[in-house]
């Protein structure tokens, strides 16, 4: 009965000791994620007080332009701000807006064009994308689809310095263009989510090598030159 007693003590202690190390690498994972893609991307991050060198292009990420209970939705709105406002500073000459367009309700790019066009942004200086499911995708499109090797991004922080990862991964030449980060306890929904995307992106990168869901055909973007 000792014995018996013993090995139960023994199987619980080692229940536990294996519980905590599951649940420390639940926490740990994420926060080194965290901090490694930050690092990656700090050093490439502008915003309206340190304006980014010039480039051709700047790839705006998409969202919905509504929440779910049909209240707007500030991430689309300060992202859209952002661009406008990038693009009369003179920095940028085109924009590659790239969303979700799963179906023929839900489309992300042209709710940015058309919130770019009100904005003053000329339709001779947007693309369109349809196929950014993922920020992965779109990232990847914006160089094999339409010909882009160094490209700004623009999007709230957390999304830039992913997408700045994603990019940098993959040969891209990226910079990151901050919109402002909403306040609020959608935010912070939005900021428990990026931890967990964080280590997807880095196993997207790492392991599997995860590759746009629609790659091709080739559409560069021809600039406009007056």
């Amino acid at each position: 009965m000792l014995r018996l007693f013993h090995k139960l003590r023994l199987h619980r202690r080692r229940l536990l000791i294996t519980l905590a190390l599951l649940l420390a690498s639940a926490l740990l994972i994420p926060l080194a994620a965290d901090r490694y893609i930050h690092r990656v991307a700090a050093p490439h991050l502008f915003h309206a007080d340190n304006l980014p060198p010039h480039h051709d292009v700047a790839l705006v990420l998409g969202t919905s332009p509504t929440l779910p209970n049909g209240r707007r939705n500030l991430f689309f709105t300060y992202r859209i701000d952002a661009a406008a406002s990038l693009f009369a500073s003179g920095r940028i000459k085109h924009l590659l807006l790239s969303g979700d367009n799963h179906t023929t309700t839900y489309d992300e790019p042209t709710a940015m064009r058309d919130a770019l066009l009100a904005r003053g942004v000329p339709a001779s200086a947007i693309t369109l994308d349809y196929a950014g499911f993922r920020t992965l995708d779109s990232v990847l499109r914006a160089r094999d689809v339409f010909g882009q090797s160094r490209i700004i991004i623009i999007s709230q922080p957390f999304h830039c310095e992913r997408a700045i990862y994603l990019a940098r991964s993959a040969g891209i030449d990226a910079s990151g263009y901050i919109a402002q980060d909403p306040a609020g306890i959608a935010a912070t929904k939005v900021r428990v989510r990026e931890s967990i995307a964080r280590v997807q992106a880095i196993l997207d990168t790492t392991i599997f090598k995860t590759q746009p869901k629609f790659p091709g055909p080739a559409q560069p973007i021809q600039l406009v030159t007056n």
